[in-house]
């Protein structure tokens, strides 16, 4: 064993020289103390060895069989069941030596200026046709682009819906019923996107609530604590900010209507 490199030299036990029994010596250790055989790490060594290849040749025809057998059936391990993985290219904090120029980075320095520490949700503006849409719910939870009837009104644009009624269910189960949808193009930083938008009459508070479908179109990375939203262009990034004081009245406002409901109930 003491030839082959990949075996690592026993180190001196620390053990009560009083407590070593005389009429016992351990060769692997080179003192008196125990058996050999009955020393765990020289058991854990050999085995070692033996996964790696090593002393095959002092092993019993039945014991390589065995051996053989039980490497075949091994669970494989999580190495061999979990493939290298690519890294993602967005990056939370500072950015990292070497990173491609077209990452897309939040540092503390993109929340300068806001009211800390915050819960607020994420409140922006882009221009729907030639009209600039405020108080816009940037909602990575729902499945569909949505947009207030009202809005539709104030724009003469209630002509343009195609009356496609669907049934729009939250994370609390209660549904709305759609009046149907419209394709509309919308203009964030100059990034053009026509999307398919839901329209819901009743009081959301918000104007639009994009989802997953703009988000994605767009290719757009949101930060709630960084009151951020940034998506790549062909030459970098561009970014809308949040508007922090309009989602913090918005939440004001949904709590008061709450609370109103509770009363009336």
């Amino acid at each position: 064993m003491r030839n082959i490199k990949e075996e690592r030299f026993p180190k001196p036990m620390r053990f009560d020289p009083s407590q070593r029994n005389p009429n016992l010596w351990y060769e692997y250790h080179g003192m008196n103390c125990h058996r050999t055989g009955d020393c765990r790490h020289l058991c854990e060594e050999v085995a070692t060895l033996l996964k790696n290849g090593h002393l095959r040749e002092f092993l019993s025809d039945r014991a390589k069989n065995n051996y053989c057998h039980n490497r075949d059936n091994r669970e494989p391990s999580k190495a061999e069941e979990d493939p290298p993985r690519q890294p993602i290219n967005m990056i939370f904090g500072q950015k990292a030596p070497g990173s491609p120029k077209d990452d897309i980075t939040f540092t503390e320095e993109d929340a300068d200026g806001l009211l800390l520490p915050h819960n607020d949700a994420l409140v922006i503006s882009f221009y729907v046709l030639d009209f600039k849409i405020k108080r816009i719910l940037v909602d990575v939870g729902s499945s569909a682009n949505i947009i207030q009837w009202r809005v539709l009104e104030q724009a003469k644009l209630t002509r343009s819906i195609i009356l496609a009624t669907k049934l729009l269910v939250g994370f609390n189960l209660v549904s709305v019923t759609t009046r149907g949808e419209l394709l509309l193009p919308t203009n964030a930083k100059g990034v053009t996107k026509t999307i398919l938008l839901e329209v819901v009459d009743g009081n959301m508070g918000y104007n639009i609530i994009p989802g997953r479908p703009w988000l994605h179109e767009v290719k757009a990375i949101p930060s709630t604590y960084h009151q951020l939203l940034k998506f790549p262009i062909p030459k970098g990034t561009k970014q809308i900010k949040g508007n922090q004081p309009a989602a913090r009245e918005m939440n004001v406002i949904s709590v008061s209507n709450s609370k109103g409901k509770e009363h009336a109930a």
